[in-house]
């Protein structure tokens, strides 16, 4: 049976809509593909560069956890058992353990007006070529200030082990008062660090 030749050119433009129609669900595939692909990659590189932003402000946290150790240690400030039983705000440091919120974090840190109430801007570190600034507070873990004893301190008793002439020699040195040290790191991006230690003076 022949066919008209009208009817066989309606076909053939039918056939190439169809076609076209593919093409198109084809092409939104392919597009759909390629911006998912591109997101991913673009959030890899995010992430990545979030992790290493943090790794430095971990680095400048415990470079300036030295330098503040250092104000209790050695000649600093608070190297006499005599001024840290007393509150010193020149050095950032309170004689009774500081209010906390509920990750164990000085309020100070968090509020400018509670750390102008204890301690002063002079004290923070700045690392002016990153943009990073390290802000600190140091608590002694007691009720209140004064002079410490167990009742109002918490104090380090443990037990220090040595060998001599191949026998074990166990000594209980004094108790001593436990402090706390809270760093706050700012990066350039305003992301806050906050890294915690405690320890004992001597």
């Amino acid at each position: 049976m022949k066919r008209h030749p009208a009817q066989l050119a309606q076909r053939r433009r039918s056939q190439r809509g169809m076609v076209l129609i593919f093409a198109l669900i084809t092409l939104v595939i392919l597009l759909i593909g390629a911006v998912a692909i591109s997101r991913s990659i673009t959030s890899s590189q995010l992430v990545l560069g979030n992790i290493g932003f943090k790794r430095d402000l971990t680095n400048q946290g415990e470079r300036a956890l030295q330098i503040a150790l250092d104000v209790v240690r050695d000649a600093g400030a608070l190297a006499t058992e005599t001024a840290r039983n007393s509150n010193l705000k020149s050095a950032n440091y309170s004689a009774s353990l500081l209010p906390s919120n509920p990750q164990g974090i000085p309020t100070a840190l968090l509020s400018d007006a509670q750390f102008e109430a204890i301690g002063t801007a002079d004290r923070d570190i700045k690392v002016d070529d990153m943009g990073v600034t390290i802000r600190y507070v140091i608590d002694r873990l007691a009720t209140t200030d004064g002079a410490c004893s167990s009742s109002t301190c918490t104090m380090a008793a443990q037990k220090v082990f040595g060998t001599a002439s191949s026998e074990l020699i166990k000594a209980a040195p004094p108790e001593q008062p436990i402090f706390r040290i809270t760093l706050r790191v700012t990066g350039p991006r305003k992301t806050l660090s906050f890294f915690q230690s405690t320890f004992t003076a001597d």
